[in-house]
């Protein structure tokens, strides 16, 4: 979709006249005309109020021109996954798992920081996946290739000991260098992967993470 099918429909969704919508962002009811019939788009100061007005991104406001992708894990970025700064704007170079509210939240990025910067840690998450794809020699187990960073709280299952209790290995707060992968003899269970700084952890799963098994936990 164009930008002025984008304004018009987000606009007819949150039930806004054109003169309403003027008044929201302190422009003239003719500047909102213009915008939908596509004789003009808003300034970034006016695509900002927009974002925030409809919560959407300004890359999805222009019709989604660019593919965004978070800066420090990699993940493609959709509006439900970008960050935002604490004025609820949506800060569009990060995931919300890697920065919320003015700060990155990540263990794992703030200690590439501090070794130095993105470069240092894409280096970081290489030795990681070149130990997965290396050392480990797992039956079934794919290469890696690409590694997310994430939250403890969206992998943290819980894995049957042998006397019968089950336990979670990993901290809901922290957050992990991880990748959900098909095993190369198909099937319906996944390989789930998991690195800390100190750690190593593969384990397999059937749908939405049911029946977890642990097959390594690994120190590095």
């Amino acid at each position: 979709m164009e930008t002025k099918d984008i304004l018009l429909q987000l606009r007819m969704e949150k039930g806004l006249s054109q003169d309403a919508l003027a008044g929201l962002l302190y422009v003239t009811r003719q500047a909102v005309s213009r915008w939908e019939n596509g004789d003009t788009i808003p300034n970034t100061e006016t695509l900002k109020r927009l974002s925030k007005l409809y919560d959407v991104s300004i890359n999805t406001l222009l019709g989604s021109p660019r593919d965004l992708v978070c800066q420090c894990c990699g993940m493609p970025l959709k509006d439900t996954d970008i960050s935002k700064e604490p004025d609820g704007g949506y800060n569009e170079e990060y995931c919300k798992w890697c920065y919320a509210d003015g700060d990155f939240t990540l263990d794992v990025w703030k200690q590439y920081l501090t070794l130095g910067g993105k470069q240092q840690f894409e280096a970081f998450k290489q030795q990681i996946m070149d130990e997965f794809n290396t050392l480990l020699h797992i039956e079934g187990l794919p290469k890696v290739e690409h590694l997310n960073v994430l939250p403890g709280s969206f992998i943290n299952l819980e894995y049957r000991l042998p006397n019968g209790r089950s336990v979670p290995f990993l901290d809901d707060k922290a957050t992990y260098l991880g990748n959900q992968l098909e095993c190369v003899f198909g099937g319906d269970r996944c390989f789930g992967i998991a690195a800390g700084l100190d750690f190593l952890l593969v384990c397999t799963y059937g749908e939405n993470g049911s029946d977890p098994e642990l097959v390594l936990y690994k120190k590095r």
